[in-house]
């Protein structure tokens, strides 16, 4: 069932009232846009497409029947415009750029410097691994590990099977595993040879 406060907020959109159509908008962009940049790693791309989504959703909202929360059906729309997109720029190559921090990290306030740095580089690597899976392993570690979505949820989202859902997800964390191992062993031996210079 839909959020109650998102139920009421889509009543009063539906009622013609844009203020709460703004207040969905301010609540979810954030998620939305961080789906998009996963899937399609260009920002300024990612820009458009989430507010190409945002418009999807406004002229949709009627549709929206509350048989699920409101979340899962937002994402399920901004992950079929973002392979919209895939697939128009299929044949172009993509210029990349960095992705938009993963999430700020609510749970860890260091009060140690040198832990506010270690965490801000374990951040960055963990983005640059994410960066490197393909739009589909994307957008699954992000919907499991950051949306905290169930895997019912991801697979209504993505229209797999939830057994089809679980079994790219094991791939998907296992290929980040490997590229964060080769990233820290990377990191390792490029901070020894930086002593021994």
């Amino acid at each position: 069932m839909a959020n109650n406060a998102d139920q009421q907020l889509i009543q009063q959109t539906l009622n013609g009232d844009s203020r709460a159509f703004a207040q969905l908008v301010e609540k979810y962009q954030e998620y939305v846009f961080t789906i998009v940049i996963r899937m399609l790693k260009v920002r300024e791309e990612a820009e458009e497409v989430a507010q190409d989504i945002f418009i999807k959703v406004y002229e949709s909202l009627s549709s929206f029947k509350g048989e699920s929360k409101f979340s899962t059906w937002l994402y399920r729309i901004a992950y079929r415009k973002a392979l919209d997109q895939i697939r128009k720029n299929k044949n172009r190559v993509q210029a990349f750029e960095l992705m938009e921090e993963l999430t700020e990290d609510k749970h860890v306030l260091a009060s140690n410097p040198s832990e506010v740095m270690e965490e801000q580089e374990r951040n960055q690597r963990i983005k640059q691994c994410i960066h490197q899976l393909g739009h589909t392993e994307a957008a699954l570690i992000t919907f499991f590990y950051f949306d905290e979505l169930s895997i019912k949820e991801i697979a209504s989202i993505t229209e797999l099977s939830e057994d089809n859902v679980k079994v790219k997800l094991h791939r998907s964390r296992k290929k980040l595993y490997d590229l964060m191992k080769r990233q820290a062993v990377l990191s390792e031996n490029l901070r020894n040879h930086g002593q021994t210079i």
